[in-house]
């Protein structure tokens, strides 16, 4: 009991502002460690000085790979603050590789999506060196950063741009995301998103088609900061495109409360973490079959 109240207390100060490193670092102290090794600072794009951190489980061999983007925004965040959920989901038999991209003012759309990407194609590239399955490489994102899963995978040209293929893409995955949120209302939202040109292209359910992979959109109806009608304009349309959707809706989680309940130290339903888990466990390979194989070589 004392340190599940110890727990409640950290993530209480940790939501109070998730990016605080000892909010961050009192999260990650009370995820999983024993199972799971660490590689931090790997960098995957010199260029612009971008790494990311990988949380593996102990002997994984063809384990399935999970890219994680974090919100905030497009203005603050970054990859240390997201560790305990690094931790917790290779400890549940995936390796998560979580990079960090460009933000505001540094830079503007569509700059973190090209990022995305690269990092996205890295992660692709090495993942055997970490005993994760490339053919069954999925995309988690929360907030700001569901939109940047779900900008790749329903628009290809960033992927192509690092010289892959939304195709590469098993399933993904969105913890409160924005993907339909016009008009902008908010002066820097505006200032980030007005190279777009139309500015719908911005809008991920503007590209959604027959191609999206299988989807979990997860949403609490107790969400102030990013309105949950954006999911659900999301879950229907891909519904009406005939595409794999799971839609779940779930109560009394704020916004932040959402990517902090895949922890298992608190008293949460386990409806989102073990829905979350099990998707992207199961996510399908995207290798081709023997027989489509022996086709392409004959």
């Amino acid at each position: 009991m004392k340190r599940l109240l110890s727990a409640v207390t950290a993530a209480t100060v940790t939501l109070t502002t998730l990016t605080a490193c000892s909010g961050a670092k009192m999260l990650e102290a009370f995820a999983p460690s024993d199972s799971v090794i660490v590689e931090r600072d790997v960098v995957f794009d010199r260029e612009h000085d971008l790494a990311l951190d990988v949380y593996r489980p102990r002997g994984a061999d063809d384990a399935p790979l999970v890219v994680f983007f974090w919100g905030g925004s497009w203005q603050t965040g970054d990859r240390s603050t997201y560790g305990f959920l690094g931790r917790t989901l290779a400890s549940r038999g995936l390796v998560v590789m979580i990079p960090d991209y460009r933000t505001y003012p540094a830079v503007r759309y569509p700059a973190f999506l090209h990022d995305s990407a690269r990092a996205v194609a890295w992660a692709r590239e090495h993942a055997r060196d970490y005993g994760a399955d490339p053919s069954r490489l999925s995309l988690l994102g929360h907030s700001a950063g569901a939109y940047n899963a779900a900008m790749l995978v329903a628009d290809g040209r960033y992927l192509e741009a690092a010289g892959g293929s939304r195709r590469w893409i098993s399933a993904w995955a969105g913890l409160a995301g924005p993907y339909d949120f016009l008009p902008l209302k908010d002066a820097a939202l505006k200032r980030i998103f007005e190279p777009a040109e139309p500015l719908s292209s911005s809008q991920p359910i503007n590209w959604v088609d027959r191609e999206v992979p299988p989807t979990l959109l997860v949403v609490s109806a107790d969400d102030p900061v990013v309105d949950p009608r954006n999911t659900e304009r999301m879950a229907a349309r891909l519904k009406a495109l005939g595409r794999p959707v799971e839609l779940l809706r779930v109560d009394n989680l704020r916004h932040a409360w959402l990517v902090v309940s895949l922890l298992d130290v608190f008293p949460f339903d386990d409806q989102v973490r073990s829905t979350v888990t099990q998707f992207l466990l199961h996510a399908p390979s995207t290798a081709p079959s023997s027989d489509a194989e022996r086709l392409v070589r004959d």
